[in-house]
């Protein structure tokens, strides 16, 4: 069961952490279709969206790795562990080790943002020993290093060969552990090694090899990572061994929300109170799914129930709710009252308010919002917070924050369409993604009379079932013209004349192809604007979904900040998008930045459908909001079907007795038969985030040139060119001054003395623009070092200010052939016999989890398995 996962994992923690760490309490989500028993509970903040721990199917069939979804910087908390449900029934334990010894492994790439110490791009490397070694942590871990391959049932092994041009091990060359050690680190190597029960600290840490770990945490060890957590420096080593977890089974039931919307006087100014409604209209007939229960309160100085739980169910409780909007705006601000009331709506129906959510709209201040922030936060609701207008309290977004709700935040530029995007993002974190309305278009602008806001939408085959078209405007009705890719005018919008919005509903599921739409403004200072929803066409096919997000929530100047958005079908990246982020003061000025899956500058992972760009255009103090739009072009989009990184190790077999016993060969996939994926438009909200301490006037320049990771080197005869993708003045922005490369023949010596180590002349290098492809070629003259073996290469750029980035990652070349262990008899004494490993057998789909102060609550979800397609439900969210 996973109980006896979670269980082995804790005490693995414990011990791995120096008596630190350990997860307490475990809670079992467990989904809605089951039967119901009494051990369930109503979950509170626990949801699918917000998982730590996912136990889903693979991405691709047969690829059973665990694997950390984890594209942040060192040291900072990743997305989640995906496991799969072979692995957790002890199907892939020969692979890959105990359940409970991976779990540890992939709890530190998400808890702490540490990564792995082998390196399938970069299995071997040349010591300063002059031998060539398996990249690994520590070098204590012993084995051989062979070519073994299978064919029509039998198997061969030889002694792998040295590559002539990389001076390395040939490409089919594998490092085969020994069966039975005696060497303890690290669990970010191999977990599955029966003696390794520690990370790699100081003193054992391997500083040479290329692992992702040196690469990624500037050559520290994972333990000195650890070492500087948060969770570290708030706890203190145990005496006593830790507790057994406690275990809480949770059920998903039906869909609680509702909506908390401020009426008081401000509300009349800037149309925001019709705003409003266009945007909770928005969500009633086309975001909140069927089977939810819906309830209304409207809020001023005090609060009133306007409508009780509803059950939508169709079109009927739908209309009646939408009856039950305001209408008039007068009054003061007491968001406390409305809060309260929601729960009065709430306990109505049931008992308690475990797992209920609230999304409450206000524009005021209100200081007396902190009096009910204890009780928001022991209620068990989730509060959603959209926040229209400079003046939104800032004391709600505590409670949006402790409860596990999302913060959104709209400005009175109605052109920019903030409102309804945030009603918009307000999809179920517990809902099928196939049921969920995907926005796939989100448009304004300011028009004058008979001026057009003209543009297209594409609709994929993923979707097209139930597509929904909504315009907005100000003062007039604008002409409304939409044809489908037949170029067939579509029929008449319903208009809504009171909230200047119309929509179209495409009944069954509509064309796929280019759809056009063009309105025509009927006034002078006029604001359109067009959204577009759609759901998944067939619920077997994960439709495409963009999901955007910062790396942090708030931010205080100078502190750069990230954009992340990232584009997936099921769990598969996608490739090849042109994906732009808005960025949006809390004056309404906007920021637009192109978004690259590059590996350099702000994106830490080339090919993973992670799209990044550093911000730093802070324009003032404030709320920010931010929004991406993706747009996948026929010719360059693909599926990214690689294995993903920041996974446990894949054993390729074990040596026992000299001899190798192998496990069965990991899929691999052959990249060159993807096809191009057609193309798509898709648009997402990323919530809001907060920034202080921006001065007045010009800004100083603070920002170096952000750190080259990418920087390849090769060699011909006498000659060495580098390559490296081009950083820029600030961070990934503009053009820097001047690069400084050094060589040297050691590795460590060039890490951690760059400035004494052999520079090359650089005179005729002109920097290009950031994010262009750079290329030099240079000779190396005499390297000091005698017994090198490489040349080691690394960059370090300077900006226009004189400020320097940090040294890149270090490229090498080949001098000469190092020496190469050819013998066959390069296996270990056996130390001894291996440990049992932990026997699984469970049937399970979903993992969540959280860590508290001086303990880990890891909350686990569970799925029915191989009973429900339903269970193949892809993640939705960051």
């Amino acid at each position: 069961m996973v109980k006896d996962m979670v269980t082995a994992a804790s005490t693995y923690l414990f011990e791995a952490t120096e008596k630190r760490f350990y997860f307490k309490n475990v809670s079992i989500l467990i989904p809605e279709s089951w039967k119901n028993i009494t051990q369930y509970k109503r979950p509170k903040q626990e949801s699918y969206k917000h998982a730590d721990v996912i136990v889903a199917p693979p991405t691709v069939p047969g690829r059973d790795e665990p694997y950390t979804k984890q594209f942040t910087e060192c040291g900072e908390k990743a997305e989640y562990i995906h496991f799969t449900p072979d692995f957790v029934l002890g199907k892939k334990q020969n692979e890959f080790g105990p359940s409970g010894k991976a779990l540890v492994h992939e709890w530190a790439h998400l808890r702490w943002g540490v990564f792995d110490e082998y390196n399938d791009d970069e299995p071997f490397y040349s010591a300063k020993s002059k031998k060539i070694e398996a990249t690994r942590c520590s070098t204590g871990i012993t084995g051989i290093n062979r070519v073994h391959k299978c064919q029509g049932g039998s198997c061969a092994t030889r002694p792998c060969r040295t590559d002539a041009n990389t001076k390395l091990y040939e490409k089919d060359c594998q490092f085969f552990p020994d069966k039975y050690q005696i060497e303890k680190t690290s669990i970010m190597f191999m977990q599955g090694i029966d003696s390794v029960a520690e990370f790699c600290n100081e003193k054992n840490h391997n500083r040479e090899a290329p692992s992702l770990q040196n690469k990624k945490c500037d050559s520290r060890s994972t333990w000195e990572v650890i070492s500087s957590s948060e969770d570290f420096n708030i706890t203190e080593v145990m005496v006593a061994p830790p507790p057994a977890p406690v275990f809480s089974l949770l059920k998903i039931s039906e869909r609680i929300v509702c909506l908390v919307l401020d009426k008081s006087g401000s509300m009349s100014s800037s149309n925001r109170l019709n705003r409003m409604n266009q945007a909770a209209k928005y969500f009633l007939m086309q975001i909140v799914e069927n089977g939810s229960w819906v309830g209304m309160v409207h809020f001023d100085g005090t609060a009133s129930i306007r409508s009780d739980l509803i059950q939508i169910t169709g079109s009927n409780e739908r209309d009646k709710l939408l009856g039950s909007l305001p209408t008039t705006a007068n009054g003061g601000t007491s968001i406390c009252s409305g809060i309260q009331t929601a729960f009065e709506v709430v306990r109505k129906l049931y008992s308690h308010t475990d797992g209920s959510e609230i999304v409450l709209l206000t524009d005021g201040e209100d200081n007396t919002a902190g009096a009910c922030v204890n009780e928001v936060k022991q209620s068990g609701a989730i509060i959603h917070f959209i926040a229209l207008g400079p003046s939104a309290d800032k004391a709600v977004i505590e409670m949006s924050t402790a409860t596990g709700g999302v913060h959104f935040y709209a400005t009175d530029e109605a052109e920019n369409n903030g409102l309804i995007d945030a009603f918009g993002a307000l999809a179920s974190g517990n809902t099928d993604i196939s049921q969920q309305s995907l926005q796939l278009e989100s448009k304004g602008l300011k028009l004058n009379s008979n001026e057009w806001l003209n543009g297209t939408v594409i609709i994929d085959s993923t979707v097209g079932k139930d597509t929904f078209f909504l315009v907005t405007w100000v003062q007039q009705r604008p002409d409304i013209s939409l044809l489908d890719p037949n170029g067939t005018l579509m029929g008449s919008f319903t208009v809504d004349a009171v909230s200047k919005m119309a929509h179209l509903s495409i009944p069954g599921t509509a064309k796929v192809g280019v759809w056009t739409y063009s309105l025509q403004a009927k006034a002078d200072a006029e604001t359109l604007t067009i959204t577009v929803n759609s759901q998944a066409s067939n619920s077997a096919v994960p439709p495409i979904t963009v999901n955007a997000k910062m790396n942090k929530d708030t931010s205080s100047f100078p502190s750069p900040m990230i954009v992340y958005a990232e584009i997936l079908q099921g769990y598969i990246p996608i490739l090849g998008a042109g994906v732009t982020a808005f960025i949006e003061s809390n004056t309404g000025k906007r920021e637009v930045l192109e978004l690259l899956d590059n590996g350099a500058g702000a994106d830490s992972i080339k090919n993973d459908g992670v799209y990044s760009r550093y911000f730093t255009a802070y324009s003032e103090n404030g709320r920010y909001s931010l929004k991406v739009r993706a747009l996948g072009g026929a010719s360059a989009v693909t599926r990214n079907l690689r294995h993903p990184l920041n996974r446990a190790a894949y054993i390729p077999g074990w040596v026992v007795n000299g001899e190798i016993e192998e496990n069965p060969p990991r899929p691999e996939i052959d990249e060159n038969t993807q096809t191009n994926l057609e193309s798509f438009t898709r648009t997402a909200i990323g919530g809001a985030f907060v920034v202080s301490n921006v001065p007045n006037g010009p800004l100083p320049d603070l920002y170096p040139p952000s750190q080259i990771t990418d920087l390849e080197a090769t060699s011909d005869e006498d000659e060495i060119r580098i390559t490296w993708t081009a950083p820029g003045d600030d961070f990934d922005v503009g053009t820097v001054e001047q690069y400084i490369i050094r060589i040297s023949g050691s590795l460590l010596d060039l890490r951690d003395n760059f400035d004494d180590a052999l520079q090359i002349n650089t005179s005729a290098l002109l920097p290009s623009e950031a994010n262009t492809k750079e290329s030099f070629a240079f000779k190396p003259g005499n390297l000091s070092e005698e017994n090198a073996t490489h040349i080691f290469i690394a960059i370090r750029s300077v900006d226009k200010s004189n400020l320097t980035s940090k040294v890149s990652n270090i490229a090498q070349v080949a001098l000469f052939t190092p020496e190469a262990d050819y013998t066959p008899d390069d296996s270990h004494p056996d130390p001894g016999p291996a440990k049992s490993g932990v026997s699984i057998s469970t049937l399970v789909l979903i993992v969540v989890g959280s860590v508290v102060i001086v303990s880990l609550i890891l909350s686990v979800t569970i799925c029915i398995l191989n009973k429900n397609r339903n269970t193949r439900r892809p993640r939705t969210g960051f």
